[in-house]
């Protein structure tokens, strides 16, 4: 069973998502957080935390096509 949990876990995590969306032309930033000792948990934990919203990545990578995302405008008929 893997423990995403511990730092070593979290830096494996880390690793797996910048790859995931590296390889798909996008930059995401990822970054661990020491959460120190939870006592549900009974042991320290190390949260991972990255800048992506709703699970998708905010930015392509620079100089990939279509780099310059234009901003997301609903159609009138959603507003509507």
């Amino acid at each position: 069973m893997k423990d995403w949990c511990d730092e070593e876990g979290a830096k494996r995590l880390r690793e797996k998502i910048n790859s995931y969306w590296a390889e798909r032309g996008y930059e995401v930033d990822v970054n661990l957080v020491d959460a120190g000792f939870v006592p549900a948990m009974r042991s320290a934990r190390c949260d991972v935390r990255s800048n992506m919203v709703n699970g998708m990545p905010r930015r392509r990578a620079v100089g990939e096509a279509g780099a310059a995302r234009p901003t997301y405008r609903p159609s009138r008929e959603a507003t509507a």
